[in-house]
């Protein structure tokens, strides 16, 4: 786990070696324990090093073969590296190192783009053929690890993090499409970035560059479904044996490695799953004192016990979490408002102090349909009488305080969130249900006249997955795994991670896994009453029985208590009617409604929308103009 920078010149300049060591000390955090770069005449690759396997200098990048023709770096990591070696030494080829990196160089020499698809793992590279003056950058098929670029002008920039390709000397123009997109989603989606010219290399995707010449092709696609159904027990024991042999390949360390047990099912089952492959498995969870409605502690311990794992809670009260606020904004380099970030960070720094590597259970809400929305999903596309007695309510609930910060308020807005999505159709009620605000608040909000033609042209693209297949569950997912999973929940867990130099690592997207979810039917996987039903029917005999039948819960940060409180003097302060004015970017009038709900006894989505504000203005001043 690292992080990687780098220029490529084709126009007549040599790369400044002085902005690529200025990027890489921005990345610090991701790579503590060495840094390296290496140049020649159009480009130079520079590398941050999180010593995982092979933690001695011999690991260190950039890779160079013995010719000094081809150059490597990568971030992240290659699990099967080891069979690819045995054949290649078997060649002829001699290794320095026990790094898979050096592997990877190998049969990228060997075999070009084609290799990428024999790499189980997650990464960003960048590989370069100094005689054909040709570069390759990549990224792992579910975007696990970011890479940012800039071409411009036969000039290419990429690196890791926004913030390095800013070192670099990238251009740094606000995308309105992108910022529309990020006040409904409170995130923004791939292939954008906050700025014009930057570019996300989208996951599954690589890029070929030589003079004059930029490509971008894709490697990897999701599969649809087979039609095949097989016998459960046939179904259980193959999931069994992928997931776990994904887990143990994840294993492979030459440093600490524990793993994160919420107390969920996915941690529960990974958690379960590694602890028979090592002496004794650390495992951390957080708890909430001040929130004991939220704390999955007692889960948590239930399934270690039955593990038998070495287990550690961090028990946190609201004001640890208030605590962490700022340094959460200070390393996000783009605006992004998921506020359980503050979860991640917090829960990477303490288990940072045990471990260097942690195993999570992220990536099977979306492979194998978790959310409450999947099920919701499902119901209004099928609506019983049961459904049609929820509509009635969604409407009442109209009436009624509806907010995050109470069982009963949360309840409310949900119920209303499901009648007003229920009218829409299929494309438009997910869209509607996976973000904050209608485009018409978004268009207010950013004082477009007509609706911005690229916000429309993104949305369509994104929402072009729901209408293919013959399974629309499955397509869902599949939008999901397009759209949340690389745009939400993996940067969250990259960049949080990363700030406190740990790696996670995630089974359940080993891709052998992934495909073969989605060549099933998804009334296998969820129904409208239980979700992740193939993983808790597979898995039910390492699970302690009162994880089984329990709803998800997730977390959310007290922002009511917040920005009516401890906030409030940034809420008058970043979103004054003077200061949005001379920013020039937001209707104020638009602004001041969402302060006056916030502050209401019905507050709704209002503390979130807020929040995503906050979040913008402090990218705004400390990171965009710094």
């Amino acid at each position: 786990m690292c992080g990687i920078a780098g220029t490529v010149h084709f126009n007549g300049r040599h790369p400044n070696v002085q902005d690529l060591q200025r990027a890489l000390g921005r990345m610090a955090l991701r790579g503590p324990d060495a840094e390296g770069i290496w140049q020649s005449e159009h480009v130079a690759l520079g590398h941050r090093r999180l010593s995982i396997i092979d933690t001695s200098n011999a690991g260190n990048q950039p890779f160079v073969d013995p010719s000094g023709r081809y150059a490597l770096v990568f971030n992240g990591e290659f699990f099967n590296f080891q069979p690819h070696k045995t054949r290649l030494e078997k060649s002829g080829i001699s290794f320095t190192s026990q790094s898979d990196t050096e592997v990877l160089l190998y049969l990228l020499m060997e075999q070009g783009p084609s290799a990428l698809s024999l790499i189980n793992g997650f990464f960003a590279l960048a590989f370069y053929d100094a005689r054909e003056h040709k570069l390759m950058l990549a990224r792992d098929r579910y975007g696990v690890k970011p890479l940012y670029y800039e071409w411009h002008n036969n000039q290419l920039l990429f690196a890791s993090e926004l913030k390095a390709l800013r070192a670099l000397g990238c251009a740094a123009e606000i995308d309105q499409a992108a910022l529309g997109l990020y006040f409904h989603l409170h995130y923004i989606p791939e292939p954008l970035s906050i700025y014009q010219s930057v570019r996300k290399l989208q996951p599954g995707h690589f890029i070929t560059l030589s003079e004059g010449k930029f490509e971008e092709a894709s490697y990897y696609n999701l599969p649809s479904e087979s039609g095949v159904v097989q016998p459960p027990q046939h179904l259980h024991h193959e999931l069994r044996h992928l997931l776990d042999d994904a887990v143990q390949l994840r294993m492979i360390s030459d440093v600490p490695l524990g793993s994160f047990l919420s107390g969920g099912i996915d941690s529960s089952i990974v958690t379960a799953l590694a602890a028979r492959h090592t002496r004794q498995l650390n495992t951390f969870s957080i708890g909430f004192r001040d929130e004991p409605f939220y704390d999955e502690t007692r889960f948590a311990e239930l399934v270690a016990k039955k593990a038998g794992t070495h287990h550690t809670v961090f028990r946190l009260s609201n004001q640890d979490l208030f605590d962490h606020v700022h340094g959460v904004w200070e390393y996000l380099d783009e605006p992004f408002a998921d506020s359980s970030a503050l979860n991640m960070f917090i829960l990477s720094k303490l288990t940072k102090q045990h471990v260097t590597v942690a195993l999570s259970g992220d990536g099977a809400d979306e492979v194998f349909g978790g959310y409450s929305k999947h099920r919701a999903l499902l119901r209004s596309m099928e609506p019983a009488l049961s459904d049609r007695a929820a509509l009635f309510a969604g409407s009442l609930a109209r009436f009624l305080p509806k907010s995050r910060g109470s069982a009963i308020g949360n309840l409310m807005r949900k119920m209303h969130k499901y009648h007003a999505g229920a009218q829409l159709s299929l494309d438009e009620r997910y869209w509607a249900w996976a973000g904050f605000m209608n485009d018409k608040s978004v268009a207010e909000r950013l004082k477009w006249s007509v609706m911005h033609p690229e916000y429309t042209r993104q949305k369509q693209s994104i929402l072009a997955e729901l209408r293919q297949g013959r399974d629309p569950m499955n397509q869902v997912l599949k939008t999901d795994v397009g759209l949340l999973l690389p745009g939400d929940m993996l940067p969250k867990v990259d960049r949080m991670s990363m700030a406190n130099s740990l790696e996670v690592r995630n089974p359940f997207l080993d891709y052998r896994v992934v495909d073969w979810a989605f060549c099933l039917p998804s009334k296998i996987k969820l129904n409208t009453k239980k979700g992740k039903l193939l993983l808790l029917e597979t898995f039910q005999d390492l699970l302690p029985p009162e994880i089984l039948n329990r709803g998800k819960k997730g977390f959310e940060v007290p922002l009511v208590k917040w920005l009516r409180a401890d906030l409030a003097h940034l809420v008058d302060d970043w979103l004054s009617k003077k200061r949005l004015l001379e920013q020039g970017l937001f209707d104020p009038d638009s602004v001041a409604m969402e302060i006056k709900r916030l502050r209401s006894a019905d507050p709704d989505d209002a503390p979130a929308k807020i929040w995503a504000l906050l979040c913008f203005q402090h990218w705004w001043m400390f990171h965009h103009n710094s």
